[in-house]
């Protein structure tokens, strides 16, 4: 089946999409809005693709074969400034991100980010760099496996299932997706009735693997600072913790620095670098019963200020 991207009416109206201007999809995945965004692109217009995962990359080299106007970078978009470096670009027009695990990925059992399938304990979404959940969990102790349980998943039974984990993996290594399953099935005194009873505890094992409130944050700041002026940055978040993240964010660049009144700011430090462009907006109708992965999607755009 064909990924459908959320939100993609929505993003490229965010986008505010010059015919002839340069754009990056920070999250390329299988390329639907790179290809929208190229769509309504004219012959001097641009996209460039981050994403760290090595199947992601191999679509978008192919994209890049049909398309000259779009480059591919293996690469997570907390390097954003050394990407663009190395593509000898300094500043874009616009800047999509679209957070969290792809389809694809969820629909792939090798890559171990789904608990409806079994597959290997995986979850990186760069599967040839750095540590595997199974390698983690090998080898994290039961507060830290318990604590991003609780900050990530909001797993109530954190503590109760990481300590099932710790005394699963002396008997035997836990290697796939349904060997968790099952040890955090049983963990649990009750299950939510309609909710999978391992969903939290994917969901905050492959945000801790892949670090992803981390690269976010360090995307954000970066990816301001190359923005030209009047350039929009649109982010699609799934998950209150980067929703509540890209909020503030864009509350803060949106304000002028708090500071003593008695020593003024020179106007490049007290001019916000942003400016709100619209509230949060999350899909239609329409879009909820052809796509149910729109269900906790929040879109959020804002601008970079002119200059004065």
């Amino acid at each position: 089946m064909e990924h459908a991207p959320v939100l993609l009416s929505e993003a490229l109206d965010g986008l505010h999409l010059q015919t002839g201007g340069c754009y990056v999809d920070c999250t390329f995945g299988r390329g639907g809005h790179s290809r929208a965004i190229l769509k309504a692109l004219g012959p001097s217009g641009r996209v460039i693709g981050f994403d760290r995962d090595p199947d992601a990359v191999t679509v978008g080299q192919a994209l890049s074969q049909e398309d000259p106007r779009f480059s591919i970078l293996h690469l997570p978009f907390s390097q954003f400034r050394a990407g663009l470096a190395s593509l000898g670009i300094d500043a874009v027009d616009g800047v999509l991100m679209d957070l969290g695990v792809s389809s694809p990925q969820l629909d792939t059992p090798a890559r171990g980010f789904s608990f409806q399938s079994d597959g290997p304990l995986d979850m990186r979404m760069d599967p040839t760099r750095d540590q595997s959940a199974a390698d983690w969990l090998g080898v994290a102790d039961e507060e830290e496996i318990a604590q991003v349980l609780w900050v990530f998943g909001e797993e109530r039974y954190a503590r109760r299932i990481a300590r099932a984990i710790c005394t699963a993996r002396l008997q035997a290594p836990l290697q796939t997706t349904q060997a968790l399953v099952e040890v955090v099935r049983t963990a649990q005194p009750r299950i939510d009735p309609g909710k999978h009873p391992a969903t939290r505890t994917f969901q905050a094992i492959r945000m801790h693997i892949n670090r992803e409130l981390g690269e976010l944050e360090d995307a954000l700041g970066a990816i301001v600072e190359q923005l030209a002026p009047g350039g929009r940055l649109v982010v699609i978040s799934f998950h209150s913790l980067e929703d509540r993240l890209v909020k503030r964010f864009f509350r803060d660049a949106s304000r002028p620095p708090a500071g003593d009144p008695r020593m003024p700011l020179p106007d490049s430090v007290a001019t916000p670098k942003l400016r709100l462009v619209s509230k949060a907006i999350k899909a239609g109708p329409a879009e909820l019963t052809s796509n149910p992965r729109a269900r906790s999607a929040v879109l959020r755009v804002a601008a970079r200020r002119e200059a004065a």
